[in-house]
């Protein structure tokens, strides 16, 4: 045992891969007979994932889940920026052009509707819980966008670090929430094909939220959703710390 703890040790990252393979195979198993296929194996992977990360982080009072345990240490590289970065531009080589064109206008006009309305929403309730000035309901707002728009507005507007990592937080809700819940919400969203999916992706917003949420539906729908929501991102980090972030100055 010391022998193969000592091996695993050396080559983390090649664990952190076997290991991540094994909750596959077994969120698939619980998916088939536990779940008769009603809820995805991606879904599941990524609830047992939280769920270890949250054990490993409670018993080992790190801040980096279960790469804080030696072992395990590889999931600081395999679930870092880089890859998941990585991962999100590759899944625009598989977008088909023609599809992307079939959005047109609602396309657009759902990524706009997506980057103000949770902005909005994000804004009203940073008001309502007691956080008047313009620059935390900003950095606020910009969390319920996504976990990425949130500390770069708050950075780029001068926001306290407990209200960035409150955005932060936000975001981080928010992401799970498509994780989980798009699987369970896919047929009553029609979200079935390419158009569907790029519109769900102006929507939403959140591109980890979204590429595994559609991961959990259709795989072939990912690069679609993902890319817009890429899209959105940008336009997030462009319009919060800027349009947004000055339409509330005259007022609070």
């Amino acid at each position: 045992m010391e022998t193969l703890m000592g091996i695993l040790s050396k080559n983390t990252l090649v664990t952190a891969l076997a290991v991540t393979g094994l909750m596959m195979f077994v969120s698939h198993l619980l998916s088939k007979y536990l779940t008769r296929g009603k809820l995805q194996s991606s879904a599941i992977a990524i609830m047992l994932g939280l769920i270890l990360a949250y054990i490993a982080g409670t018993f080992t009072g790190g801040s980096k889940g279960v790469a804080d345990v030696s072992v395990l240490a590889g999931f600081a590289l395999l679930g870092g920026a880089s890859i998941r970065d990585l991962a999100i531009a590759s899944t625009a080589f598989e977008v088909d052009v023609k599809e992307v064109r079939r959005a047109g206008r609602i396309g657009i006009f759902a990524l706009l509707l997506g980057c103000i309305v949770p902005f909005a929403i994000g804004a009203a309730v940073a008001w309502l819980m007691g956080y008047r000035d313009a620059a935390s309901m900003a950095t606020i707002g910009a969390g319920a966008m996504t976990y990425i728009v949130g500390p770069i507005t708050g950075t780029a507007v001068g926001a306290p670090s407990e209200i960035i990592a409150l955005s932060i937080a936000i975001g981080l809700i928010k992401a799970v929430f498509f994780m989980v819940c798009t699987p369970l919400l896919a047929k009553f969203m029609y979200l079935h094909s390419p158009r569907a999916a790029m519109i769900f992706g102006g929507l939403a917003g959140t591109t980890s939220g979204v590429a595994a949420g559609l991961a959990a539906t259709d795989v072939r729908l990912v690069p679609y959703g993902a890319l817009v929501a890429t899209f959105y991102t940008g336009l997030g980090c462009l319009l919060a710390p800027s349009v947004f972030f000055l339409a509330l100055t005259p007022f609070f």
